[in-house]
């Protein structure tokens, strides 16, 4: 398994001192599952490039095999890919062979430690449990360019398809103790598995090379869940120290409950799960996918409609999703209803191959969620990407708050709320989307319609 790093920095060999690795030595160290060499395949003044060459010994892996994965599958230990892709033995390899790297210390070249440089690093295999989507949803909001070249899983047998395995190139100006952070967290994380048990000690590992980066990046929830191999008590306590005073499960609840209580007496939001199930009827599909499913009140009022046969949920939070697994009722369900829906962790932000196919996408009290660049992005995800045969979208309609007692005056009903838009906002952003994208659209009040202020929800349908 080959990684390298290479600089056009001038000169590019202050890369030896940042790595404390001479480029005129090759050097060889032993580790407990192989091999690890060091070496430049290229020192000059113009450009550097520094290679870690890992050697995963197969039958050392079976000899001082533990953990959950070593234990009964005797086939698993001898018949798998450790030593032929970045894993978690890389991450350890990086960590034990560049640790002043990793900790940002150079005797030779102090002032260079905090300088970002220009960097590539290039992995030759890297496994990636989510497709070449969830790889660039990790790497691009770190700043990266990313070039993903895929691997088909079988050449001689194309009709199998691609595998879950890339050649990766990731180019940005970085310190080189960044740039080794990020890979040292996210190679595990991509690749969904770790070699080893994994303990409380994990936590402060996270916490200490995700510091400075890991709480405002997008995927902060996936990456903690991934990296600690999805216990959600050690994934817990991480997200409760990386995100400090950022909004608890208790906080964003009670949010949440304040914003229901508000519209209870209307009972709008029963009001609006029964108006878009209707829309769905009306329109005749069968195959409908969620965004920002929360916590799953639309999906399981769709599951209760046989019409409905492929349902998916897709939000950015697991706690959301953690939920609605427990409100459908997933782990008991019938298997010929569990079939029937499915779950999935993801961002609007991000083009997303899984929303591909869909006959119809429910976008419901979304949007005000998202400030202007997300909204811009989300706009394309779902518009000019999955391109769905129609959307049906609700959003508050900013005129009816007036009627709502115990709201004060120009405060929005949700604390998250970035905006809430007048009914000729609303009308006016959403005929812009249908022109761009090939769409018409068509509005629709839900909720008692007030003479004057109109009805509390605004709906728009969008038809290709």
């Amino acid at each position: 398994m080959l990684l390298t790093l290479s600089t056009t920095h001038v000169p590019a060999t202050d890369l030896g001192y940042l790595l404390h690795k001479n480029p005129s030595r090759p050097q060889s160290f032993e580790l407990s599952f192989g091999q690890a060499h060091v070496f430049y395949p290229e020192a000059s003044p113009e450009r550097c490039t520094a290679a870690l060459l890992l050697e995963v010994d197969p039958v050392a892996l079976v000899r001082g095999r533990r953990g959950a994965s070593g234990e009964g599958g005797a086939l698993e230990q001898y018949v798998n890919d450790r030593p032929y892709v970045a894993s978690s033995f890389m991450s350890v390899a990086l960590s034990r062979l560049f640790g002043s790297a990793l900790a940002g210390r150079s005797q030779g070249r102090p002032e260079l430690v905090e300088r970002e440089l220009p960097l590539v690093a290039h992995v030759s295999v890297l496994p990636c449990r989510g497709g070449e989507s969830f790889l660039r949803r990790l790497l691009e909001p770190l700043g990266y360019r990313v070039t993903a070249t895929p691997h088909a899983l079988d050449e001689t047998v194309p009709e199998w398809g691609q595998s879950r395995y890339f050649t990766v190139t990731i180019e940005g100006h970085k310190r080189v103790s960044e740039l080794l952070t990020h890979l040292y967290v996210l190679i595990p994380v991509l690749d969904d598995d770790k070699h080893y048990w994994v303990t409380e000690d994990e936590v402060e590992k996270l916490l200490r090379h995700g510091e400075g980066w890991l709480a405002a990046h997008p995927e902060r929830e996936l990456i903690t869940r991934r990296y600690l191999r999805h216990q959600k008590s050690l994934a817990r306590e991480a997200l409760e120290q990386l995100l400090g005073e950022e909004l608890s499960a208790p906080e964003e609840r009670a949010r949440d409950e304040a914003e229901a209580a508000l519209e209870a007496r209307l009972s709008l939001n029963e009001q609006r799960l029964r108006a878009v199930v209707a829309e769905l009827q009306a329109g005749g599909v069968t195959r409908v996918v969620d965004l920002g499913c929360g916590e799953g009140k639309l999906l399981k009022a769709l599951l209760q409609e046989r019409r409905f046969t492929d349902i998916l949920g897709m939000d950015v939070s697991w706690r959301s999703l953690d939920i609605a697994s427990e409100r459908l009722d997933l782990e008991r369900m019938p298997e010929l209803q569990r079939e029937r829906v499915k779950l999935i962790h993801g961002s609007l932000m991000y083009r997303d191959q899984r929303l591909a196919g869909y006959e119809a996408a429910t976008v419901i009290e979304v949007v005000e969620h998202l400030d202007p660049p997300r909204l811009a992005a989300f706009e394309r995800v779902l518009f000019e990407f999955a391109r769905p045969e129609r959307v049906v979208l609700t959003t508050p309609n900013a005129e009816f708050n007036v009627r709502f007692e115990n709201l004060p005056a120009g405060r929005f009903r949700h604390a998250d709320h970035r905006f809430e838009w007048t009914r000729a906002q609303f009308e006016a952003w959403a005929q812009g989307l249908a022109s761009r994208f090939g769409y018409s659209v068509r509005f629709g009040p839900v909720g008692p319609v007030d003479e004057e202020v109109g009805a509390p929800t605004q709906m728009a349908v969008f038809s290709r």
